[in-house]
């Protein structure tokens, strides 16, 4: 066999991958070039090496849109690909961090995936005032499911929720999403483990990033090593389409280019002050907008976008 086949990356271990083909085969390749990047939920074309087991990827074909983060360096990394949905976990404990969900939200807005609030480890209370900060997801329409990875209260319902789509989870450290991944997917450690081990490179081998088949055929990526990241967010612009209330409420703003933060007429400013829009998320929208300008006034002195 020597013609190009396509597929889809189900892991990563660096510069490797494993594809599966659109023919059910299920083969290791490694990447043509030092440039090529493919990560979780790429399509890729590729084509066996002669007298070798592996395969080359060749290249990637067009995405749907990417998830990314700024390396260590500032340059953006590219974590997952062709996402339907973000599921973005909160716990109550450790205290929930609304402004890194009301980020890891603006990030799935700005590349067109729908984003699901799970506040995880519900058993730990019985105060219904933890659930107050739910409402204001409620309040823009957001899916929130209320779960219990150890009791199984609420998986039933997000499971439902991801059904036929190719799925991210991500949250702060310590908010279970390993435990929500592994109810989810049945022996996900196992079948990742396997396909650590089937890379031929030995048993420690590091899975950077791994798709897992749910079973009504959903996708699950787990990416241990960037489930903590904190998305990339470039300009104003992004921030403003990251907060979907802000977006909209904006259109009746007096002028046009409005940053809704100290221009007369701001209608986001007036549902802010009659609780139309939650103070709480516009208090968060302040704090993106400030990074971004931060971030822009840096790679471009003198140009805000």
């Amino acid at each position: 066999m020597t013609d190009s086949a396509r597929g889809v990356v189900v892991a990563t271990f660096s510069r490797r991958m494993t594809v599966h083909l659109d023919d059910g085969q299920v083969v290791q390749a490694r990447i043509k070039g030092k440039k090529l990047k493919a990560v979780c939920a790429d399509r890729v074309v590729l084509s066996p090496i002669e007298n070798e087991e592996d395969w080359l990827i060749e290249s990637i074909l067009p995405r749907t849109n990417e998830l990314s983060r700024p390396d260590n360096r500032g340059r953006r990394e590219v974590l997952a690909s062709n996402l339907d949905t973000v599921v973005v976990v909160a716990a109550l404990r450790p205290k929930p961090d609304w402004f890194i969900v009301d980020r890891y939200i603006a990030a799935a807005e700005n590349i067109g995936a729908e984003p699901i609030v799970v506040l995880n480890k519900i058993d730990l209370t019985h105060d219904q005032t933890d659930l107050e900060p739910l409402a204001d997801y409620h309040q823009c329409d957001y899916p929130v499911v209320v779960t219990s990875a150890s009791s199984g209260q609420g998986l039933d319902e997000l499971a439902s929720a991801l059904t036929e789509q190719t799925t991210i989870i991500v949250g702060q450290s310590g908010v279970g999403k390993s435990s929500i991944i592994n109810a989810l997917v049945e022996d996900a450690e196992q079948k990742t483990a396997e396909i650590s081990g089937s890379t031929g490179e030995g048993k420690h081998t590091t899975v950077n990033s791994v798709m897992l088949r749910m079973p009504d055929g959903a996708c699950v990526i787990d990416s241990p090593g960037v489930r903590d990241f904190a998305p990339a967010i470039n300009s104003v612009d992004e921030v403003i389409r990251g907060f979907r209330e802000i977006s909209q409420k904006g259109d009746e703003c007096r002028f046009g280019n409005c940053r809704h933060l100290q221009e007369p007429d701001c209608a986001v400013k007036a549902a802010v002050e009659t609780g139309d829009i939650a103070a709480r998320r516009y208090d968060s929208f302040k704090r993106l907008f400030n990074i971004a300008r931060q971030y822009v006034e840096k790679s471009t002195p003198g140009r805000l976008r």
